[in-house]
């Protein structure tokens, strides 16, 4: 966690933006929960938890500018609630997701169109620079608990 907060820090310095003690809690909430795909309120409620005097907006501008300097992705995945996850260093779009309809858990799942994204590229001589992928369903757990929802 320290190599990835020092490159951070790094990459806010280049564009000429400070790492302020707000913006370091922000970041340490997301990458202690990095698998977790929180909201702006559940980033919102455990930064608190390190920094009692940070307020909502200073967590939502924070957020705003790290999406804006592309260190972190904000996604929709149809809810109405945005939620936020790191960009990958090697490509932008390094996985897809599972949502369940019925408990709303997010699964990630490994990036299965890095072929036909070639495909579409050189048939439409169309550069790509990102996609998205979210599959919509329900879990195993859903299933096992409610046997009508697969039919």
């Amino acid at each position: 966690m320290h190599e990835k907060l020092e490159r951070i820090k790094k990459q806010l310095h280049a564009e000429s933006f400070k790492l302020t003690p707000q913006r370091e809690a922000t970041l340490r909430v997301l990458l202690e929960n990095e698998e977790a795909h929180l909201s702006a309120e559940e980033i919102f409620m455990l930064v608190k938890q390190k920094a009692p005097d940070i307020g909502l907006a200073t967590v939502y501008r924070t957020l705003d500018l790290l999406s804006e300097l592309k260190i972190i992705e904000k996604l929709n995945f149809g809810d109405g609630v945005a939620r936020y996850e790191f960009r990958s260093d090697d490509h932008p779009h390094h996985h897809h997701h599972l949502i369940c309809l019925k408990c709303n858990r997010l699964f990630e799942i490994e990036d299965l169109l890095d072929s036909l994204e070639a495909k579409v590229e050189r048939e439409h001589n169309f550069k790509i620079v990102d996609h998205r992928v979210s599959f919509l369903g329900y879990c195993a757990d859903c299933l096992q608990e409610d046997s009508t929802l697969g039919d």
